[in-house]
């Protein structure tokens, strides 16, 4: 039985208690990876995705919107440390900061034939090549179709595998340490959706409540949010859903939903809440957010070993289909895998063909968030509450703790 961690101690070094072994976790998260594998029969990894970038080596660079793939990425074999490809510009700090790097390849960006091709053809090759895999199973995330090219040309005599469903299942089951993380991210998240929650007022815009609660997410050392725009949408915003700040004015009697978490050491705690801003509630808002209120805790009920994601999602449905509402849940799914990526296989009653069901394992964290809207009640009758959930051996676990809207809560 593992004993994971049961609340965030803070985000900061000290000497009087134990909080995160760092350095374990590295280990940890790369010899996982390695027996993985040699289960799998995959040789060699070649992955440029985000998360496995920093999964495997704990690289934390500059990162521009839309270049993933492109700026930097990673190499492995099933004996040994990794070997980091960044950016020209991290060279120095790698070298001075991360001395668990004992292999870096400086790259430019990746969108122009040459570059791909030299270090194609100068850094990856030859490592494969020293190793011993050249010709045998290498397993691929995300990349371009020139970096693609470049691999068959260049490594001709290779079997190239799926590596990025390889990635999230290995990386699906979290370590004590990883649960750490994740709990600290969740106790940031917390607190900027409660910096939000109070921010809520008539008179001001979707654009304050989310210029507040980044404040919070930077001071709090917060890396991002779980989005790349904060999620704060009000009144008939969120019938049907805009999942981005305007410069709409919240109004007396609007419900406001918070969906903006945060990262913290390349971890993503998840946590969205819906308020009332003013008063009093329409009736169909009450009950649009006690169903998913009861949908939230019914389909949680369920998430414990023994039982599948598919036994979650007919619980969330039911209890929606009891108020009459099943035909009102967002197209969508219900769940998702969260950890290093803020978005990730399995999920919970996804809506679209070709979902796998996937049993309920001690270590899998989700973020779980039903959303029920109802349109053309004034003031919005849009309701999704977000909990993140870490599964154990006996009852699941919430993450996040920030508080409900009582108000709009329906009394049996």
């Amino acid at each position: 039985m593992v004993n994971y961690p049961t609340w965030a101690r803070g985000g900061m070094m000290v000497d009087w208690e134990q909080r995160i072994d760092f350095d374990r976790m590295r280990r940890e998260r790369v010899a996982k990876t390695q027996a993985a594998m040699k289960k799998a029969g995959i040789d060699a990894l070649i992955l440029w995705k985000d998360e496995n970038v920093r999964y495997l080596t704990s690289a934390r660079v500059i990162m521009i919107q839309f270049r993933s793939s492109t700026t930097y990425g990673v190499l492995l074999h099933q004996e040994g440390d990794p070997t980091l490809l960044a950016s020209s510009g991290e060279a120095h700090r790698i070298q001075e900061c991360m001395p668990w790097i004992k292999d870096y390849i400086p790259i430019g960006i990746l969108e122009e034939p040459g570059l791909v091709e030299n270090t194609v053809r100068d850094e990856i090759a030859p490592r494969l090549k020293k190793w011993g895999v050249a010709d045998k199973k290498i397993g691929l995330d995300l990349h371009t179709f020139m970096q693609r090219q470049a691999l068959d040309t260049y490594l001709p005599e290779a079997t190239f595998v799926d590596g990025e469903r390889f990635m999230y299942m290995s990386r699906v089951r979290k370590t004590p340490d990883e649960v750490a993380c994740l709990l600290q991210a969740c106790a940031i998240a917390d607190a900027v959706t409660q910096t939000a929650l109070d921010a809520v007022r008539p008179g001001i815009r979707e654009f304050d409540v989310a210029a507040e609660a980044m404040k919070t997410l930077f001071t709090h050392c917060g890396e991002f949010a779980h989005l790349a725009s904060p999620f704060v949408a009000s009144g008939e915003h969120m019938a049907p859903p805009t999942r981005f700040p305007t410069d709409k004015i919240i109004r007396n009697g609007d419900i406001v939903f918070i969906d903006i978490g945060a990262c913290w050491n390349g971890y993503f705690g998840d946590c969205g809440r819906a308020t009332l801003a003013g008063g009093p509630p329409h009736p169909m808002q009450r009950k649009v957010y006690t169903t998913v209120y009861k949908s939230l805790k019914r389909g949680i009920a369920k998430m414990r070993p023994g039982y599948t994601n598919d036994d979650s999602a007919s619980e969330f449905l039911e209890e929606a289909r009891s108020a009459g509402l099943e035909k009102n849940f967002i197209k969508l799914f219900i769940g998702h895998g969260c950890g290093i990526s803020p978005n990730e296989p399995p999920y919970i009653g996804e809506v679209m063909p070709g979902a796998e069901s996937v049993k309920f394992e001690p270590g899998m964290v989700f973020a779980v968030e039903p959303l029920i809207f109802v349109p053309g009640v004034p003031g919005g009758a849009g309701v999704r509450i977000e909990d993140h959930i870490l599964i154990t051996e006996g009852e699941p676990v919430y993450m996040t703790r920030a508080p409900y809207c009582q108000e709009l809560i329906l009394q049996d």
